[in-house]
């Protein structure tokens, strides 16, 4: 199965290669700017004649959610018209694409999790543009699998884990915002559960299991919960550690508006393709593991 992968720096595309490097049967090609530009066609023609994949998987976006308030057009014009460019250029030679999206397409006023038949409501430009990607993606390519997934993390690059350990290098207490749920996931496990999607629809009909599914860690959780797995894990192996004190979001106030609810329901994905991720918890383990094996952690988001 060979695969072309938009995007090459990002965590889930970085965990992507390496999964398919542990393959014998997967052959993954990623690019991103400018070798591979989703807002530019020629390079998507390109890549598409060089790789002649089996399966296009589009982890390319704008993803600085605040910092997309004030740069809509910007958002806009990765996540939504480069998506649809890519999956346009994918359905001409009767590629299915794979496309990420986000659990921000909803308000999060849902009492329980959100599963595929909920109305999306975004309440940020980031959302808004995630959810016209979606819709641009569907219009474009008949033959695709939309991916929403939520609170990535992972042993590379900027993410809430990664932040955790370097403050709790800096400060003995952390204020770490408390009433906003969701599902952590791990990208490497995210990435393995994408192969196996990928393996599902190479070269086969995806018509009848064409459409949007949620993909998370299993079990939910508040930033606050996962920042204290975090300090718990560390102090296991020896590492960093803080006391983590619970605030609320308006104690944190952030220039994108963060839904309350971000807890996605993945029983679809799950019953059609037979897909669960592990549980959070087990994701963190791991990626403290790694981020302390490695001796390093990689500059990421500022503290809720």
């Amino acid at each position: 199965m060979r695969l072309l992968i938009a995007g090459w720096q990002g965590q889930v595309a970085r965990c992507l290669v390496a999964a398919a490097t542990r393959r014998s049967d997967v052959a993954a090609c990623a690019a991103g700017r400018p070798a591979l530009d989703i807002c530019e066609l020629p390079t998507i023609e390109r890549n598409l004649a060089d790789v002649a994949p089996d399966v296009v998987i589009n982890t390319a976006a704008y993803t600085a959610v605040d910092a997309a308030e004030k740069e809509p057009e910007a958002a806009m014009a990765l996540n939504r018209d480069g998506a649809a460019m890519l999956a346009r250029a994918a359905a001409e030679r009767g590629v299915p694409i794979i496309h990420l999206s986000t659990d921000y397409v909803f308000d999060g006023t849902k009492a329980g999790p959100y599963d595929e038949s909920d109305t999306p409501r975004p309440i940020n430009v980031y959302g808004k543009s995630k959810l016209a990607g979606e819709e641009a993606v569907a219009a474009a390519n008949p033959a695709h699998i939309i991916v929403r997934t939520a609170w990535i993390y992972s042993p590379h690059g900027r993410n809430f884990v990664s932040r955790m350990l370097e403050l709790a290098k800096e400060r003995d207490k952390l204020h770490i915002v408390d009433d906003q749920r969701g599902s952590p996931t791990y990208a490497p496990h995210l990435a393995e559960a994408i192969l196996e999607l990928a393996a599902h629809i190479a070269g086969r009909d995806t018509e009848g299991r064409a459409g949007v599914y949620h993909l998370a860690g299993s079990g939910t959780a508040s930033w606050c919960e996962l920042a204290r797995a975090v300090f718990a894990a560390s102090k296991a192996r020896g590492g960093p550690t803080a006391e983590v004190a619970a605030i609320t979001s308006a104690d944190y106030p952030t220039p994108a508006t963060r839904p309350m609810n971000s807890r996605l329901d993945c029983t679809r994905i799950r019953e059609t393709f037979g897909l669960q991720l592990p549980h959070w918890r087990e994701g963190v383990a791991a990626c403290v593991s790694e981020l302390l094996g490695a001796g390093q952690t990689e500059p990421g988001l500022p503290p809720r």
